[in-house]
């Protein structure tokens, strides 16, 4: 994967080009060399190529959501996953994935019934739960893998 995300600068506001290897890292600006933060949001996945691309070439834990947008509790978990994110921002990195947009992802991961989380390493399954999870046991997955 290339590096099609992006993080902007907030001191100049130039759009910096972040490959997905570094987006749990502090960068900095290319124009005015500003300290970078690294990803504390949860980045929506459009394609099963940037969720292999993320998973494979990132050196920290990565956190996925399965959801769709008609699940009441996949909306219950939203605001958990996304605290969550800012939290482990550096240490490690949150996705969502949309089941009614990418069917086939989920289905490669045995996705029956969401919310439904997955942890990976390096590209490597090591945990995935069905059902809501509080923040604070999602946190001491990341933190023990």
């Amino acid at each position: 994967m290339k590096a099609p995300f992006q993080r902007t600068c907030p001191s100049c506001g130039t759009a910096n080009r972040i490959p997905a290897r570094h987006l749990a890292d502090q960068g900095r600006c290319g124009s005015c060399k500003t300290p970078l933060a690294p990803t504390a949001e949860p980045i929506e996945i459009e394609t099963e190529a940037q969720f292999d691309g993320i998973t494979r070439e990132t050196n920290v834990p990565v956190l996925t959501d399965f959801w769709a947008e008609w699940c009441g509790p996949c909306r219950m978990a939203a605001p958990e996953v996304k605290a969550l994110a800012s939290e482990v921002a550096g240490r490690a990195l949150v996705l969502k994935v949309d089941t009614e947009s990418l069917p086939n992802l989920a289905a490669r991961y045995g996705v029956r019934s969401i919310p439904n989380f997955i942890l990976t390493r390096g590209g490597r399954l090591l945990k995935q739960q069905a059902g809501l999870a509080p923040r604070a046991e999602m946190r001491r997955w990341i933190e023990s893998s």
